[in-house]
């Protein structure tokens, strides 16, 4: 579904402030993989996802979608096959709109905009039984502003918002980065329950070891712009953090990564 091919993305070349973000990216996801993307700060893990995404152009190589090339493909062209949840709850909503209004204009997504009634009863019953999977009560709230509604609540919406219309790619963008504990623990278990009803490919980039080890079929580790460990399957399962940050030392040859990993 996903193939990232060898890319490469520097910031400020040629310059003092010259940093290399990506050296030489490249993986294949399988349709329905879901993997989880971790590592220190600077490791790379947001321009990653910010060049599967579009908001940034790579300096060189390809990523294709679907079978779709879509490296050169615009930010806004690469959404009707892409959704994407943010770390600030208050991105991926608007604010001064219902519930049920947010929903619909997801719903809509990708489609021709035309000047077509507004949410039908069959839309408006349809986004109640979708909002019940949250279970947060919001399927009795569809016309409350968006704005009223609790970080964890915005942000488990969104989620829901971004797989509405199922997407080819969902990108998680360390979405419970900013929640407290409790929270971020039930928008995981709702992340989880919405990935593997719809089979969603996903990557999900997160600051958490536990989530990392966790959550995903697959963990990518990140370190000065590279995928330094990639592990699946059984050794995935078995995987703890004490594990997880010894073979980052391996691999990067110094226990100071692991002082950065920790940290962020």
């Amino acid at each position: 579904m996903l193939k990232v091919e060898n890319i490469r993305k520097t910031f400020n070349p040629g310059t003092i402030n010259e940093k290399t973000a990506l050296s030489g990216v490249s993986f294949h996801l399988r349709e329905g993989e879901s993997v989880s993307v971790i590592g220190g700060n600077g490791a790379g893990k947001s321009t990653l996802l910010n060049a599967v995404a579009g908001t940034l152009t790579v300096d060189s190589g390809s990523v294709n979608l679907g079978g779709l090339n879509i490296t050169h493909l615009p930010e806004h062209k690469r959404a009707k096959y892409i959704g994407r949840v943010f770390q600030d709850p208050m991105m991926g909503t608007a604010a001064t709109m219902q519930i049920e209004e947010n929903l619909a204009l997801a719903l809509r997504r990708g489609q021709h905009r035309t000047f077509r009634a507004g949410i039908t009863k069959a839309e408006r019953d349809m986004f109640r039984d979708m909002l019940k999977i949250l279970d947060l009560g919001l399927e009795d709230r569809l016309t409350a502003k968006v704005g009223l509604l609790s970080g964890g609540q915005r942000q488990a919406l969104t989620l829901l918002m971004a797989s509405l219309v199922k997407p080819k790619l969902l990108l998680l963008d360390e979405h419970t980065a900013a929640l407290d504990p409790k929270t971020a623990a039930k928008v995981m278990e709702v992340t989880r329950r919405i990935v593997n009803r719809d089979q969603l490919t996903t990557l999900m980039i997160t600051h958490n070891m536990r989530d990392a080890i966790e959550y995903g079929d697959r963990l990518f580790m990140m370190y000065e712009g590279r995928i330094v460990i990639d592990i699946a399957g059984e050794e995935k399962q078995k995987l703890t953090v004490p594990d997880l940050l010894e073979l980052f030392s391996k691999v990067s040859g110094s226990t100071e990564a692991n002082d950065k990993l920790l940290m962020s």
